[in-house]
């Protein structure tokens, strides 16, 4: 097993040719190709460079000095999703000009529309086997643990972007932009999010685990419809928070006041009722007290 490999080495040059020279790390023998382009100096017998060593995607032993990517053997860090094979896995780029790594399918989920797609993002290192294969290995929770942060309750009802990195029958877990873990219950979205999809969240809890409980349903006044909305923001704006129309108001007047039809008028002061953001009382439609600093969102 090639130990060198996936990691940054010390290596000495032993030959060279027109475009490359040829190196070989103290430690086990090999010879690797370094393109002179991608070398820090110019390089003689017996002269040492520093690189990171890989096989290419043409099979051949490689060092490289310029592109030396943050995702090693033992070292963690995000790289992208460039393709996919369902008869393999997945691709991903980690800043090599002529290698993605593979993620094998045995360490993604079962269902295969839950597989990362192209664009989505997958925090790994990488890994070695005993046939000298680069793999991308992904982090496990433990890892996760290490990195976050703890939460506090000013994030409360806040907006944040998330990367999922875990799928379970229970729900979908989460690491934040800002490193918070977070947790979305089957209840909370309208279709399981992919394994590396990076998702907007609301903050609706803080869990007991030193978490974010969160949603990917909008707020309630997000959710309702246009007219709905343009009623909502007229509630905003009146001081009192009120406006003397309800669904017994004469469509006439609601033609001339609001510019919809009566029918109309009645399905959004509905959205509204049924989201719980206003009340009908005594003539007025009234925008209820505990929903008027979302309203002013």
């Amino acid at each position: 097993m090639n130990s060198a490999l996936g990691k940054v080495v010390t290596a000495v040059m032993i030959d060279e040719n027109e475009d490359d020279y040829f190196v070989q790390p103290d430690r086990n023998g090999q010879t690797y190709r370094l393109p002179k382009e991608e070398s820090p100096q110019t390089l003689h017998i017996g002269g040492q460079v520093r690189g990171f060593v890989y096989e290419n995607e043409n099979h051949q032993l490689q060092m490289t000095c310029k592109y030396i990517p943050t995702v090693q053997v033992d070292h963690y860090d995000y790289g992208k999703v460039v393709s996919v094979r369902r008869d393999l896995g997945v691709f991903v780029d980690i800043g090599l000009p002529n290698k993605d790594i593979a993620v094998s399918l045995d360490d993604l989920p079962s269902l295969k529309h839950l597989w990362p797609q192209p664009g989505d993002r997958l925090l790994i290192s990488l890994q070695v086997d005993d046939k000298d294969r680069i793999w991308g290995k992904l982090a496990d929770e433990q890892i996760y643990q290490a990195i976050s942060v703890a939460p506090n309750k000013r994030l409360l009802n806040r907006d944040v972007t998330a990367t999922v990195y875990r799928l379970k029958m229970s729900g979908t877990f989460v690491i934040t932009n800002g490193y918070h873990l977070g947790y979305i219950h089957p209840s909370e979205r309208d279709q399981e999010p992919r394994l590396g999809e990076q998702v907007k969240a609301r903050v609706i809890g803080l869990s007991s685990h030193g978490g974010l409980n969160l949603s990917l349903k909008p707020r309630a006044y997000q959710a309702i419809n246009e007219d709905a909305q343009m009623l909502l923001a007229m509630l905003k704006h009146n001081p009192n928070r009120r406006l003397p129309y309800t669904d017994k108001t004469d469509p006439t007047v609601i033609r001339e006041v609001f510019g919809i039809s009566k029918g109309q008028f009645k399905r959004a002061v509905g959205h509204l009722l049924k989201a719980n953001l206003v009340k009908e009382d005594a003539g007025q439609l009234i925008l209820l007290e505990k929903n008027n600093d979302a309203a002013n969102d």
